[in-house]
């Protein structure tokens, strides 16, 4: 029998209040209500399969904050497809992404202090940072360019990658350059959204924001090329061990 566990289905209902509460300061259409309702439903299946898979039965310390920044994200998800149809509510959105940047730096130091560091709250801060910046890809596009959809898309394209090809499949070595690109992107995102600068310098940002992700997921796929494709092994090992 599958158990129900409590901290994603308190995460959907704080999600329907702050929805709640933020279309009621600045006004949500229904395409918003529909994008942040599924999204609420969507995440907390997800969050019970990804608790289910690891063993887990209830959140961590660090995931509740986590599990916050969700919120607050699916709200921005639903402030952004209802500025498709509607003038944008760009101090709520730039507001709430702010705080959710804030929170990000904040659950990684919860999970070290009090020991509750797990897989699971590691794979949960990923998708979240993945899924902002797809969010935030999809405002600023119209205005700087379709490409920059390219920045939001990437980390999808590259799970596409692991689900397809077998030699993707392997595990990479933790490097902190990971999350200084990923800061960049969030700054440089967060930056075009609020308009502060001029667009050509806006635009130069975004770019150099591009190159740097191009550059670190291209690592990552030449090093499981590398680990896990049989031509590159044989290579690799043809160099380390002599033939007799």
């Amino acid at each position: 029998m599958r158990v129900v566990r409590s901290g994603p289905l308190v995460g959907m209902f704080a999600q329907f209040i702050v929805l709640a509460a933020v279309g009621a300061a600045v006004g949500i259409g229904a395409a918003g209500w529909f994008t942040g309702v599924a999204y609420a439903l969507v995440t907390m299946i997800l969050l019970q399969h990804g608790l289910s898979s690891t063993g887990l039965k209830r959140y961590g310390p660090a995931d509740w904050v986590t599990a916050a920044r969700t919120v607050l994200i699916g709200v921005v998800a639903a402030l952004v497809v209802d500025s498709l149809q509607q003038a944008p509510a760009v101090g709520a959105i730039v507001g709430l992404v702010v705080v959710a940047l804030l929170l990000d730096g904040v659950d990684g130091q919860v999970a070290r202090r009090t020991g509750t560091t797990s897989a699971f709250g590691a794979r949960f801060d990923m998708e979240a940072d993945s899924f902002l910046v797809l969010v935030l890809s999809v405002y600023v596009a119209p205005s700087a360019g379709w490409w920059v959809l390219a920045i939001g898309g990437m980390r999808y394209a590259f799970l596409l990658g692991i689900w397809s090809t077998r030699w993707m499949r392997g595990t990479l070595p933790p490097r902190y350059w990971r999350k200084v690109v990923a800061a960049t992107q969030g700054v440089a995102l967060v930056t075009a959204t609020a308009g502060v600068l001029p667009f050509r310098a806006t635009l130069v940002l975004l770019l150099v924001a591009f190159a740097l992700l191009v550059e670190s997921f291209g690592r990552d796929v030449l090093w499981l090329w590398r680990a896990g494709h049989p031509v590159a092994r044989t290579r690799v090992i043809g160099r380390l061990v002599p033939r007799e």
